[in-house]
């Protein structure tokens, strides 16, 4: 009934400022988004039911799924709906970071932020409810304990564990029928796109068939892009009929090339298998690679150097960080006890409480 998510519908980000640009929030409260529309294009942290593990509560908590309620440490539902009505209204548009690869992971179980009861290493998720047969276990992953072993094998990529987060078998009906119902649910409170989670370890078929039940939302199709790292054994080629694929190679390049304006000419390297303009999401830092050595905020002049370059420049579609300052990988945001802090603004326009708010 439906085609697939829509690519050519959104122009290219170039020569605008950040405030204007588009830009991925990481772990705000979902009042705080609503009350600070300073771009036009947001992604937001998962919104669904998650993990709790306390006493850390550490931000990866996010993207370990307990169900696909709209509850989350951002706020509740009626919380992200308001959110996303008011945003609407502001013509700013929504974006959701989806998790639909897996569930929490081996060695977890308990009660999760919407206080549904989960028993990971069983395979049982009552919220949405999945059981152990809706899970890729030993016949088809190829290990003994489920976990990817072999990055060369792309049956261990995409029918095995992932860091020991439970698997979901999407080849089968009722796995597909429960993600697009997430997706649907989410579109039906006005969320014009998607951001897909560890999409390079699902197979692109699955996601298509997914993809062919989500409405549409105002406009035509949903935006879309997925989260594939560059290298090994799968191409991101094999996900251009989906939606955009991440540039994680761009954000290297640039990181490497922005003290000297010269190497800048050559940043974009179609030959090394880098995404073409009309498919490539770009970024200098995200979640996930600014605690693993990517240039970020902690280098404040290459950053805005970087970042004001991408924002310029000729290629992909570009994404602007929003983030907090962190000292240790599993750092959460930040908070008093379970309470995530509000993001206060200073005279001269930048955050306080702990928030760097790249993109102000």
């Amino acid at each position: 009934m439906h085609g697939r998510f829509t690519r050519s519908s959104l122009a290219v980000v170039a020569a605008v400022t950040v405030s204007g640009g588009k830009r991925g929030i990481n772990d705000k409260m979902w009042k705080e988004i609503a009350q600070d529309r300073t771009a036009w294009r947001q992604t937001i942290s998962p919104p669904n039911e998650h993990l709790v593990e306390q006493p850390i509560r550490p931000w990866s908590e996010r993207y370990a799924p307990v169900s696909y309620k709209l509850t989350s440490r951002s706020g509740t539902e009626a919380e992200l709906r308001d959110m996303v009505l008011r945003c609407k209204r502001a013509g700013v548009r929504i974006y959701v970071d989806i998790v639909i690869n897996h569930m929490a992971g081996v060695g977890f179980s308990g009660v999760g932020s919407a206080g549904s009861h989960f028993d990971a290493n069983k395979r049982e998720f009552s919220g949405v409810p999945y059981s152990v047969l809706d899970f890729n276990m030993v016949g088809r992953c190829p290990n003994a304990d489920n976990n990817i072993h072999n990055f060369n094998d792309v049956n261990d990529i995409r029918n095995c564990n992932l860091g020991g987060l439970t698997d979901l078998w999407q080849e089968k009906e009722w796995v597909r029928a429960k993600i697009a119902d997430y997706m649907n649910s989410l579109v039906d409170i006005g969320v014009a796109g998607f951001r897909v989670d560890a999409a390079k370890h699902m197979w692109p078929g699955d996601l298509e068939v997914i993809w062919s039940r989500v409405r549409d939302v105002d406009g035509g199709r949903p935006f879309v892009y997925l989260e594939v790292y560059a290298g090994g054994i799968i191409p991101s080629s094999e996900y251009f009929g989906l939606g955009y694929v991440t540039e994680f190679t761009y954000g290297n390049q640039v990181r490497e090339a922005v003290n000297n304006f010269n190497n800048l000419r050559g940043v974009v390297h179609l030959d090394w298998g880098m995404a073409p303009t009309e498919q490539a999401f770009v970024f200098v830092d995200n979640h996930d690679n600014q605690r693993n050595g990517q240039l970020h905020y902690d280098n404040p002049v290459e950053y805005k150097r970087a970042v004001a370059f991408t924002l310029a420049f000729n290629y992909g579609f570009a994404r602007v960080m929003s983030s907090y300052y962190f000292t240790e990988h599993a750092q959460p945001p930040p908070h008093d006890g379970d309470i995530i802090k509000d993001v206060t603004i200073n005279a001269d326009g930048s955050c306080g409480n702990g928030w760097v708010c790249e993109h102000r």
